[in-house]
């Protein structure tokens, strides 16, 4: 048997984090097993389901690296497909006509409530023979006693009486299938093996059973995933920071930090945090997913996308890092230094918002300088210092560190000082402030000619202030 599983959002809003973790687990499954990942947008809500939520979706997906090997299929275009089995359980006697009318299952509703009774469809249609020309729902006959139990491969064993089942509606009036009959049709005609979703779901599972019953299908392996709360203890909302997966993109986050932190969110492998997708595809199992619900940490995902900054590459970083620049003004699409000025940022930098922001000095024209900074490091009796640092450097053919270092280190020994001495009011001088990476990491990273005309500015200044 190939193992398919599918991840079946409805596109009523954006990817949100529990229903990437659930794409992810469904992925995971899949990829481990040798198997397939179908990706099914349920639309049948034409009122809510937008394009723009589908897109959104999608751009979740595929930032996040979950491919689908079949789809996206949308039952929005599979209707007569649905009416077509509604039409084989209506004449093997497994479903029928309501007639009821809205106001009427209101009323009776209410009334049921109001005598402390479950508030479920009384099943008065369903002996009904007469045929009146006037508008029906289709609802599927439940069993009336006994009970449903099977056995969830996250949570165990589970069962439900058979007398709180309602005969519930697969049909509207208008000829709309409903949820809980769509997904059975898809999950069937797909060939859905492992049905991985959130235990918001357990309870249309036993109704679910009796419909794959009833069609003459399999019924499919079920694994119900815990909810993921907020640091209160509280279903994970808004209140609790982005919930949206493509959010954490405009975060600058990478997606293997999000896809790792979501992985581990729930699931476990002994003690390890950091995983790489090969590693997780090979040791990922749902029977070493918790019962319980995951708790959103927020600092910890930080702590994984500062890890993976460290981790990854200059020149991967570079196209990650151009559209953050290029919202704060700069464009740096075709300067050649970005990678050596990335690889200044990537220790100090937990998303690649931060390393924009810390990269800015690299691409003005004229730097900023802090008035204290100034008053401590940019005065008369730094000038000659700025004057032999500045023809040392401009000495240098080869601009790099161990180069740059040797040019600070003769103005040093000449003087009798310590690097603090000279390395402040050069950094002052080429950032505008006192903090900043390496001096000479940095300065290779800049490049020379950038490094000389801000020692000319500072040298300048200087004077500027003296006269």
């Amino acid at each position: 048997m190939t193992v398919r599983t599918r991840f079946a959002p409805s596109p009523t809003g954006y990817l949100h984090i529990g229903g990437a973790r659930t794409a992810l687990f469904n992925w995971l499954f899949a990829r481990r097993n040798n198997g397939k990942f179908v990706l099914r947008i349920e639309d049948t809500d034409v009122a809510r389901s937008t394009g723009e939520s589908i897109q959104a979706i999608l751009d979740g997906m595929e930032w996040l690296g979950l491919t689908w090997d079949e789809g996206p299929f949308f039952q929005s275009k599979m209707f007569d497909l649905y009416r077509e089995h509604a039409k084989k359980l209506l004449d093997a006697g497994l479903a029928y006509r309501c007639f009821c009318t809205a106001a009427e299952l209101e009323a009776r509703r209410e009334a049921a409530l109001k005598d402390g009774r479950p508030p479920k469809y009384d099943g008065r249609c369903r002996a009904r023979v007469d045929a009146p020309d006037m508008p029906y729902a289709v609802r599927f006959k439940m069993p009336a006693s006994g009970s449903t139990s099977f056995n969830d491969i996250v949570k165990g064993g589970i069962s439900f009486d058979n007398s709180t089942l309602e005969d519930l509606i697969i049909l509207r009036s208008d000829t709309t299938p409903t949820y809980n009959f769509c997904v059975v049709v898809d999950d069937a005609t797909m060939g859905i093996t492992h049905v991985i979703r959130g235990d918001d779901h357990i309870n249309n599972t036993p109704k679910q059973i009796h419909i794959y019953n009833a069609l003459g299908h399999g019924v499919p392996v079920f694994g119900h995933l815990p909810m993921i709360l907020g640091s209160d203890k509280t279903r994970l909302s808004k209140r609790h920071g982005a919930t949206s997966v493509m959010a954490y993109k405009e975060m600058g986050y990478l997606p293997h930090s999000l896809v790792n932190y979501l992985a581990r969110l729930g699931w476990s492998h002994g003690d390890q945090e950091i995983f790489s997708i090969e590693e997780m595809v090979e040791k990922f199992s749902l029977d070493s997913v918790g019962k319980s619900s995951g708790v959103f940490n927020p600092e910890k995902l930080l702590w994984l996308n500062h890890h993976y900054i460290k981790e990854t590459g200059e020149a991967d970083l570079v196209p990650l890092l151009l559209p953050f620049l290029s919202a704060l003004g700069i464009d740096a699409s075709s300067d050649a230094r970005l990678a050596a000025i990335i690889k200044t940022l990537k220790e100090r930098s937990k998303t690649l918002i931060e390393m924009a922001d810390g990269a800015v000095f690299y691409f003005k024209d004229k730097v900023d300088y802090d008035a204290k900074a100034v008053e401590k490091f940019l005065t008369p009796d730094t000038l000659p210092l700025f004057e032999e640092i500045q023809a040392g450097i401009a000495g240098i053919t080869a601009f790099e560190e161990p180069v740059i270092e040797a040019a600070f280190n003769a103005v040093l020994n000449a003087r009798g000082l310590k690097l603090g001495k000279l390395a402040q009011p050069v950094r002052v001088a080429l950032t505008g402030g006192t903090v900043s990476p390496g001096i000479f990491e940095m300065m290779a990273a800049m490049g020379k000619e950038m490094t000389v005309k801000r020692l000319n500015d500072a040298i300048g200044f200087i004077k500027g202030r003296a006269g």
